[in-house]
């Protein structure tokens, strides 16, 4: 009996043992389950009970700096579909998927697959417009489907001006998520927080009757206010695309518009470009039948073409254009001054013979003489008496070793010689043998405009809630000073006369004072000699005196009549952009004599019928007009072109008719490529014809095409271009 107990008591302890070792398991399982993985069970056993739809919130703006509207989001609706509660509900989900597809244009298949998902919630289609939405909304009512399919608000983006600033903008995905420009760096500020629509549900996945819906609403974005003025912007791009198809420029080009002031980005576009509101359409020159934007290839494509912002991300031999910075420290240091007489005789540096550009060297010239006319042997000497340490100290000062910072993705910092030889900064002292990007030049051309200080490009001036309110400002960034304004205000005065009376001429604008430098920067494939590929380009100052703005305009292995020559292709432009901007800024012009001499002013067309010949040209030359009569056998003058009130240059050729019969008023407007000024204006003369010059030099572009046909008295604009300059 002894034994028989002590065998039950060792039983009874092995089950208790078996069952304290169960208890301790499940506790361990259930403390697993509440305490490490509670959040989880919560966050599951929550979208078992609840049904939640979000709510996309409203994408900041992006604006220009007076608050135009450059992105916008516009009202839009998302299709979404419970498909548990669709399959509970017994309706026919092939004859809605036919009905959907048909209303939302898409693939019967496609839908058909996501209303029968095995999920709570899935998206069918987004961002429909509102008048869609309205037509589906009714359908689902009409149909008795609210409990399992859903309309909810939501935004799509909008960019009212298509191409406009197409680089610095960007665009978003189908998520409304930023993928390029201003969209994707300013991301988290534009993006905003969804919002949900929650409600209770039972095990089958639906709505519980009567149940409240709870709805979080979303926080908009913030609304983003760039330094970019739409104004400046548009004249920027309307000259740059001109430009480009006058000098057939293969490769497109840049432009970029400063305030020196602050570092604020006025203007800055590259060419190709895209459309906002459609980026992955194919780029020009692709044939959009075999275009699939969704194939990888294309999208590399794209990247590589009209996506790549190439006044950031592109760089180059900036050539001449450099020669401005070699001057600066030149003069800062004092190894020469403006008035030291130079020689541009060639230069022997580490076995290489440097030459001046032009075939018969200028000789002996003053420092200044020496910039007017782009001497290289003259920059090399100057970069000779800084020696390597201080000449490429000045070259680290000005900002080329480094990227700006602007806030644009994909910035280069172009190549800058890590261990410079003598022969690397003999080349270098006339902007040869490096890279810089666009951006980095203009920046450091504004460090001369506002009078040493290098300034950080700023794209960026300030984020606004939805009632304007600034939540957070940008204020301009001063990273270094470079040279003193002593030295800045005399390199203003030097490149002033570069525009003036030297290689530059062809920025010039009357009335105001623009400084700049030329620059034509041959490629590699060129100095290869595999292929003539230049790169011309042109940076202005204006006004001189007191700095607005500094415009650099750069093109792109032109290939047009012109040439390729900075001087005679990228100047004029450079000029034409100073000349609107400054007006549409309100800056007063202030005319030279030299202006004065060469000014023609604009005057109404008096009225001479009925009056006396004698009388019609004495009523003319009050009015500093000239004339021609047509007809003979009469004293009396019958009609006049132009007619009265029409407004033409001072100068200009009113015909007087004496006899109706003989009046002839069409005239076949010549050819006047390649005419000076004054013999463009004798022929349009001799033919009745009145003439609008703007420039000087010879023709190079007329608004009437030669073999049309034009009236009498008509005022025929031609543009005038000095060709010879070189740099």
């Amino acid at each position: 009996m002894a034994g028989l107990g002590l065998l039950t008591k060792r039983r009874l302890l092995y089950l208790l043992g078996i069952f304290t070792l169960l208890i301790t398991v499940l506790i361990v399982r259930l403390a697993w389950i509440q305490i490490v993985n509670g959040e989880w069970y919560q966050k599951k056993a929550f979208q078992q009970q609840n049904l939640e739809r979000v709510i996309n919130p409203k994408r900041g703006m992006i604006t220009d700096r007076n608050l135009k509207p450059l992105a916008v989001s516009a009202s839009a609706e998302t299709i979404s579909v419970n498909p548990q509660a669709l399959k509970i509900s017994g309706r026919d989900t092939d004859m809605i998927s036919q009905k959907l597809s048909e209303i939302l244009k898409m693939d019967k298949a496609k839908v058909l697959k996501l209303i029968t998902a095995k999920n709570r919630y899935q998206i069918v289609k987004k961002k429909i417009d509102k008048s869609l939405g309205d037509e589906v909304r009714q359908w689902v009512i009409d149909q008795k489907l609210t409990n399992c399919i859903f309309l909810d608000e939501d935004t799509k983006r909008y960019y009212p001006y298509n191409n406009l600033a197409s680089h610095v903008i960007g665009f978003t995905g189908s998520d409304n998520q930023g993928l390029d420009g201003m969209e994707a760096v300013m991301e988290q500020y534009l993006k905003g927080v969804p919002g949900r629509i929650m409600s209770e549900a039972d095990a089958r996945g639906n709505s519980v009757p009567f149940s409240e819906e709870k709805h979080i609403d979303p926080q908009d974005g913030l609304n983003v206010v760039l330094t970019i003025d739409e104004t400046i912007q548009a004249i920027a791009e309307k000259e740059l695309e001109t430009a480009i198809a006058d000098n057939k420029a293969i490769n497109g080009g840049e432009v970029i518009v400063m305030d020196p002031r602050n570092g604020d980005i006025l203007a800055l576009a590259s060419k190709p470009d895209f459309d906002l509101n459609n980026p992955w359409a194919a780029p020009q020159g692709i044939d959009p039948s075999t275009w699939n934007p969704n194939d990888s290839k294309s999208v590399e494509t794209l990247f590589k073409t009209v996506w790549r912002d190439k006044a950031v991300a592109d760089s180059y031999e900036p050539g001449s254009t450099f020669k401005a910075f070699t001057s600066a420290a030149g003069l800062e240091e004092g190894v020469i001054h403006p008035n030291d007489q130079v020689t541009d005789l060639p230069v022997k540096v580490g076995g290489w013979t440097i030459k001046c550009w032009r075939s018969k060297p200028h000789g002996a010239e003053t420092f200044t003489q020496g910039v007017y006319n782009s001497c290289n042997p003259v920059f090399v000497r100057v970069a000779q008496a800084l020696g390597i340490n201080r000449f490429y100290k000045y070259v680290k000062n000005f900002g080329f070793y480094d990227k700006t910072g602007i806030s644009l993705p994909g910035e280069d910092k172009g190549i800058t010689h890590s261990k410079p030889t003598e022969v690397d900064m003999a080349t270098a002292s006339f902007g040869q043998s490096f890279t810089v990007t666009p951006i980095q030049l203009i920046t450091a051309y504004g460090a001369i405009a506002n009078g040493g200080t290098l300034m950080k490009p700023r794209l960026v001036k300030e984020l606004t809630d939805s009632n304007g309110k600034a939540v957070k400002t940008y204020d301009p960034v001063s990273i270094r000073r470079v040279i003193s304004k002593e030295t800045a205000d005399t390199l203003k005065s030097i490149l002033e006369g570069v525009v003036s009376q030297g290689t530059g001429e062809n920025a010039y604008v009357k009335g105001y004072r623009v400084a700049g430098k030329t620059g034509t920067a041959e490629t590699v494939e060129s100095r290869k000699g595999t292929q003539r590929r230049y790169i011309a380009s042109f940076s202005a100052i204006a006004p001189a005196d007191d700095p607005r703005l500094c415009v650099l305009i750069v093109l792109d292995y032109p290939t047009g009549p012109f040439g390729h020559m900075g001087g005679a292709i990228a100047a004029p432009v450079a000029g034409k952009i100073v000349e609107q901007s400054l007006e549409y800024l309100g800056v007063d012009r202030r005319y030279t004599e030299k202006d004065k001499e060469t000014m023609v002013s604009d005057v109404y067309v008096p009225e001479t019928r009925s009056q006396t010949v004698e009388n019609a040209k004495r009523t003319l030359a009050q009015y500093g007009l000239d004339f021609k009569v047509e007809g003979t056998g009469g004293d009396i003058v019958l009609d006049q072109l132009p007619k009265p009130d029409a407004v033409i240059p001072e100068k200009s050729v009113v015909i007087l008719y004496t006899n109706e019969t003989q009046k002839k008023e069409d005239v076949k407007m010549p050819d006047l490529t390649g005419q000076t000024i004054a013999q463009a204006t004798k022929t349009l003369n001799d033919l009745g014809l009145n003439i609008k010059a703007e420039g000087v030099g010879i023709v190079v572009k007329q608004t009437v095409a030669p073999g049309a046909i034009v009236k009498k008295g008509d005022l025929i604009e031609i543009e005038f271009r000095l060709m010879d300059l070189d740099e």
